[in-house]
């Protein structure tokens, strides 16, 4: 099933995966980033509640960017390599 969706979000991870080792990477990364696209995901919720509750769709761009941010994060954090996850901290 992973490797299903490897391929389904080649894209991403190929921008993440390129480049050398997993120099700096820590288990504890991987769990902030899981944490991080999770509250992201929340607040893309929220802003899409909102925007509904005022009938307006002013707040698309802010809920499709905050959503987009999440699905990054779940998808480093959970298909990711060590070195995407390394990559993605900005760790070198």
């Amino acid at each position: 099933m992973k490797d299903i969706f490897r391929k389904l979000f080649w894209p991403i991870l190929c921008f993440f995966e390129k480049g050398g080792s997993a120099e700096g990477y820590r288990q504890s990364h991987r769990k902030i980033l899981l944490v991080v696209g999770f509250l992201f995901l929340v607040l893309s919720g929220v802003s899409l509640f909102f925007s509904i509750f005022a009938e307006t769709f002013s707040a698309l761009l802010p809920i499709v960017l905050f959503f987009v941010i999440s699905l990054v994060c779940f998808v480093v954090g959970l298909l990711g390599s060590d070195s995407a996850v390394a990559r993605i901290w900005g760790a070198r």
